[in-house]
């Protein structure tokens, strides 16, 4: 149909003529109600919108020298938040002098993801950020 012959069409039912898919040939147009067409399409993204996972990162924070009962607690925190389905991010904080003591924040990190082996997997190995040696976990697909 010509695009005249659709207008006069539409304009006789006091609608709207609204391009549905312009770069297809020949172009696609549907007689409506533009507004009650916006709203639809606003609803149809709100509900994509909902759908959608958020993805929640905890993070934790150790020192190079963190002591073996902090250590069991942190680990604790970790289980429970990857068993609720968020990401966790353990880090080692070197302040000062501390950067010294690299290998024993790796060691502790390397630790911490061998233990959590069964909650988790990870994402990244530790890995070296300025004052921070970080390494990433995501929660293990449930059955």
């Amino acid at each position: 149909m010509s695009i005249q012959d659709a207008l006069k069409l539409a304009d006789q039912m006091e609608l709207d003529l609204v391009e549905i898919s312009p770069n297809a040939d020949p172009p696609v147009c549907k007689i409506a109600d533009y507004q009650k067409f916006l709203y639809q399409q606003k609803k149809k993204q709100k509900e994509i919108k909902a759908k959608t996972v958020k993805v929640v990162v905890k993070e934790i924070r150790f020192g190079p020298n963190t002591d073996e009962h902090d250590y069991n607690f942190k680990l604790k925190h970790a289980m429970k938040f990857l068993e609720e389905g968020a990401k966790v991010r353990a880090y080692v904080f070197f302040k000062g002098r501390s950067i010294l003591f690299k290998e024993q924040g790796e060691v502790l990190l390397l630790r911490f993801a061998n233990d959590l082996e069964e909650y988790g997997k990870v994402e990244q190995l530790p890995r070296l950020e300025g004052k921070r040696m970080i390494v990433s976990f995501s929660p293990k697909k449930k059955k």
